[in-house]
C-alpha cells in the first residue's frame, strides 16, 4: 500500500482529500504545518480541526513546526518586498519553500511516497513525451498559478485529490461523512496576517512607521503627500486621503526617492513585462520567442502573449492587448491552453 503524507490546513478541501485517498487505497497520515506567527489562536484552531478529522477518519496525524523557516523565507520576504515597493504573493513563496520544500523532503525522509494537498490543480502524465504536467483545474478557483514552482521530480510524487472537483460536491462529502469543518467557511485573508492589516504587521515586525513622501505625476509635479510606499499597490484608485478631481491611478512606486507615481485613467494599462526568478517545468528554459497565454496576477483571466527569452535570469511578456495592473512582485504564470509552463516574478513594466 503507498504510503501519503496529506497537508492538512484543518479546512475543507484537505480533510475531503484524505477521504478520497482513503477511497483509493492510500495509507494516508495527515501532517499540520504549525507556523508560529502572530496569528498563533488560528493556527491551534487549524491544528485542532485537523486532529479532530483525522481521528474521525482513523488516520494518522502528525503536527510539524516550521515557524522558523516561515519567517525566514516566507514573512521576510513579505516584508521586504513590500518595503521596496513591490506587492509579494506570499502563497507562492510558501508553496515553493514550505509546502512543496521543507514538507517534500521531510515526506521522503520518512518514507512516504507521496505528498498531497487540497490544491485546485491537476497533475497529469505524457505518455507521448514522458513528461509530468501540471494542468489548471476545472474548477473555478484554480491554484495553479501558485504552484508554477514545481518541478519533474516533485510532480512526480504530488496528489491533488480534490482538483478537478467543485467546492460544492467536496462539501457535500464532508457532509455525508459528518466531518466537523463540512460548514467551516475559507479564510480570503493572508494566513499570517489578522485582519488582513499588512501594514500594522510591518510595522509592527519592523518597529519602524513607513516614511512619508509625495504623490507624483508622470512630468513629476508634486500632487501631495502619501502615508508611506509600502501602502500603496499598483492601480489602486482609492484610499490617497486627497482628492484630485478626477480617477488617478497608482502606476509605479519608487523607493529610491520615496514617491509614489500616479496617472489618469488608462494609464494603469500596460503590455510588457519582465520577469526574473524563473522555473519552467517543461523545459530549462524557453531558447526561443513562445506564443503563450499568461496571468499577471492569481485572479487575473489568462491573455494570448509573446515570450520572449532576453538571457539566463530574464524574460520578456509582451501581451496583446494591455493588461491591468501589471505589478512587480507579483508572479506572472505561463500557460499551453491549460498546462503551466512555468512563470517567474515581475520586476517591471511599461
Amino acid at each position: 500500500m503507498k504510503k501519503v503524507m496529506l497537508l492538512m490546513s484543518g479546512g475543507v478541501d484537505s480533510s475531503v482529500s484524505a477521504i478520497l485517498l482513503q477511497q483509493q487505497g492510500y495509507d494516508v497520515t495527515g501532517a499540520t504545518m504549525h507556523l508560529k506567527t502572530d496569528q498563533d489562536e488560528k493556527s491551534n484552531a487549524e491544528i485542532k480541526d485537523a486532529k479532530l478529522v483525522a481521528e474521525k477518519l482513523k488516520i494518522k496525524h502528525m503536527v510539524v513546526n516550521l515557524s522558523n523557516d516561515f519567517s525566514d523565507k516566507v514573512i521576510k520576504n513579505f516584508i521586504g518586498e513590500y518595503l521596496l515597493g513591490r506587492t509579494p504573493n506570499p502563497c507562492v513563496v510558501c508553496n515553493k519553500y514550505i509546502k512543496f520544500g521543507k514538507m517534500f523532503k521531510l515526506a521522503k525522509k520518512l518514507g512516504f511516497d507521496y505528498i498531497a494537498t487540497g490544491h485546485y490543480a491537476v497533475v497529469d502524465y505524457d505518455k507521448s513525451t514522458g513528461k509530468w504536467l501540471l494542468k489548471k483545474s476545472d474548477e473555478k478557483k484554480d491554484q495553479s498559478y501558485v504552484l508554477y514552482n514545481l518541478n519533474q521530480e516533485k510532480l512526480s510524487h504530488i496528489l491533488f485529490p480534490v482538483g478537478n472537483m467543485q467546492k460544492d460536491e467536496i462539501r457535500k462529502i464532508a457532509k455525508e461523512y459528518d466531518l466537523p469543518i463540512a460548514e467551516k467557511k475559507e479564510s480570503q485573508e493572508i494566513c499570517f496576517i489578522k485582519d488582513n492589516d499588512y501594514c500594522n504587521f510591518i510595522e509592527s515586525h519592523t518597529n519602524n512607521s513607513p516614511p512619508k513622501g509625495l504623490f507624483i505625476n508622470e512630468n513629476g509635479s508634486v500632487l501631495g503627500e502619501h502615508q508611506g510606499i509600502m501602502k500603496y499597490t499598483i492601480g489602486q484608485r482609492k484610499g490617497f486621503g486627497i482628492g484630485f478631481g478626477k480617477p488617478m491611478y497608482v502606476i509605479s512606486i519608487n523607493p529610491q526617492d520615496n514617491t509614489v507615481v500616479l496617472g489618469e485613467e488608462g494609464s494603469q494599462y500596460t503590455n510588457e513585462l519582465i520577469a526574473t526568478n524563473l522555473n519552467f517545468i517543461l523545459f530549462d528554459k524557453p531558447l526561443k520567442e513562445m506564443e503563450i497565454t499568461a496571468k499577471v496576477r492569481y485572479k487575473a483571466p489568462c491573455a494570448k502573449a509573446k515570450l520572449v527569452p532576453l538571457d539566463e535570469n530574464f524574460v520578456k511578456v509582451i501581451f496583446y492587448e494591455k493588461q491591468r495592473a501589471i505589478t512587480p512582485g507579483q508572479s506572472v504564470v505561463f500557460y499551453d491552453g491549460d498546462v503551466v509552463l512555468g512563470g517567474g516574478v515581475i520586476t517591471s513594466s511599461k
